[in-house]
């Protein structure tokens, strides 16, 4: 029971080490650890919104604008997971638009730079979660807290669900193949029905996290036909895009 423990304690770690720019150590890192890390994503979210509501009432209650609040509470969790979901975001972006077939595809989204598709892409989901986020919080500090905290569990319960066994890895090396299909079904359908329950009271809460993972699952399909599996890009994407469609569902009713 004890390994179980450790194990546990260390995947957190390393959710905490891959999903955000928080410094953790972590004794060991193998596939268990990796399953462990996958599943517990969601936690992470609960971090990650916690800090973004903690900025935007912040922004608030100082007297700024709705709209400024809600760029530096994206801004804010951009820094605070060194943007690397908004970059894998615009790196998929690139690989759909530039890639002729798969190989060129993953090369495109492999570089360091970013292209045009990337970048439009970029733009237009940053630009969608603050305004979606600025519209939340001219209902109130509560309002925009619970939309953003549906959007960024929703983004990384999108993640859980990658690292499923529907999904293989799309190259033999990176994080993507490292923790490709490390979560079973029933883990990843027990943390979404907590995921669900935690905010069950309210009625938008369930319909904003659906739509995020629809969307998110829409996307990981056509990138599985795309690409071959999955990459640590394609995971960045599915989170940006879960959290972009929560945040206008939750807007939106």
């Amino acid at each position: 029971m004890s390994g179980v423990f450790r194990d546990c304690a260390d995947g957190l770690r390393m959710a905490v080490g891959t999903l955000t720019v928080v410094p953790v150590r972590v004794s060991r890192v193998d596939r268990t650890v990796a399953a462990w890390a996958m599943t517990a994503a969601p936690l992470v979210g609960v971090l990650l919104a916690a800090v973004g509501a903690l900025v935007l009432a912040g922004a608030l209650l100082v007297g700024l604008s709705p709209l400024l609040a809600a760029a530096l509470a994206v801004g804010a969790l951009a820094l605070l997971t060194r943007g690397l979901h908004l970059d894998g975001l615009a790196d998929v972006a690139d690989g759909l638009g530039g890639g002729a077939d798969s190989g060129r595809a993953l090369e495109i989204m492999k570089r360091s730079d970013i292209g045009p598709f990337g970048v439009v892409t970029l733009v237009f989901a940053v630009l969608v979660q603050v305004a979606a986020l600025a519209a939340l919080a001219e209902r109130g500090i509560a309002e925009a807290a619970l939309g953003l905290a549906a959007a960024l569990l929703s983004g990384r319960l999108a993640i859980t669900w990658a690292c499923t066994r529907a999904v293989g890895a799309a190259r033999p090396d990176g994080l993507g193949a490292f923790v490709a299909r490390t979560v079973p079904y029933p883990a990843a359908a027990a943390v979404t029905c907590a995921v669900l329950l935690v905010g069950l009271w309210d009625r938008g809460w369930p319909v904003a996290v659906g739509a995020g993972l629809v969307a998110a699952g829409a996307l990981l399909l056509r990138l599985r036909r795309r690409l071959g599996g999955m990459t640590g890009d394609v995971l960045g994407a599915l989170a940006e895009t879960a959290a972009s469609v929560a945040l206008v569902v939750a807007a939106a009713l």
